[in-house]
């Protein structure tokens, strides 16, 4: 896997190298720029994993930066301000901002806020990206992403609801992860087919059941889609793709 590529947006030169330089020393591959110009500037040079984007900046601010960004793609961002007011968060979370993360700060802290930013969006990539994929195979099953159609070991097909193929796609693009009830809702939301609608953690645990239900052997000694203590579900085997 590529090492993440991190543009860091302060105009304190001060500020902006030091975030740089521990980004680098926590295994990032940072670069720094100061002003919007700048910024359009290293979006055009190369690939760009994410964005650390101070609000204050000297020649525009960091939430029109951020809003004109999410206009034309996806990259995420996370915000960095001193202005920490609930009014201000929101502002920046309105802008398409990923996360929010007030200064003064701990740099350990932002460090892992940056690697759940990124955890969430690849996955959220992998599925907009596999869900395209013809054929998926696991534990014996086949599900075929085009069609809809799922087989078991012994051949014959089961019917599932949109909502339960949805939540199989979920879980086929992230094999063996753990997910989060937030990370399941925000993986349905990205297909655009519905998502929104099972968002609470109850709505979740329910349409788990239900997918057990018709492809586990046994739903209440889960074999394939298992519960992971503390953090939410994880298809628990192996998963290979074929276009």
């Amino acid at each position: 896997m590529a090492i993440p590529r991190v543009l860091v947006v302060d105009d304190d030169p001060e500020m902006r190298g030091m975030m740089v330089a521990w980004m680098q020393r926590n295994g990032f591959a940072a670069v720094g720029a100061a002003t919007g110009a700048e910024v359009a500037a290293q979006m055009g040079a190369g690939r760009v994993d994410l964005i650390l984007l101070d609000v204050m900046l000297g020649d525009e601010s960091g939430v029109e930066i951020c809003r004109r960004l999410r206009a034309e793609q996806e990259v995420p961002i996370v915000m960095v301000s001193a202005l920490s007011a609930d009014h201000q968060r929101m502002e920046g979370y309105r802008a398409g901002a990923d996360d929010y993360v007030a200064k003064p700060f701990n740099p350990d802290l932002l460090v892992e806020r940056v690697r759940a930013v990124l955890r969430r969006t690849r996955r959220a990539a992998s599925l907009a990206y596999r869900r395209r994929r013809a054929v998926w195979r696991f534990a014996g099953w086949v599900y075929d992403g085009r069609s809809g159609e799922v087989r078991a070991p012994g051949g014959y097909q089961v019917a599932l609801s949109a909502r339960e193929g949805l939540l199989l796609q979920v879980f086929l693009a992230n094999p063996e992860i753990p997910l989060t009830r937030e990370e399941i809702a925000e993986g349905l939301d990205v297909t655009g087919e519905g998502g929104a609608e099972v968002a609470d953690g109850r709505a979740i645990d329910v349409l788990v059941g239900r997918l057990r239900a018709k492809i586990e052997e046994d739903p209440k000694a889960p074999a394939l889609i298992r519960t992971a203590r503390g953090v939410g579900y994880v298809l628990a085997v192996p998963v290979t793709v074929e276009g």
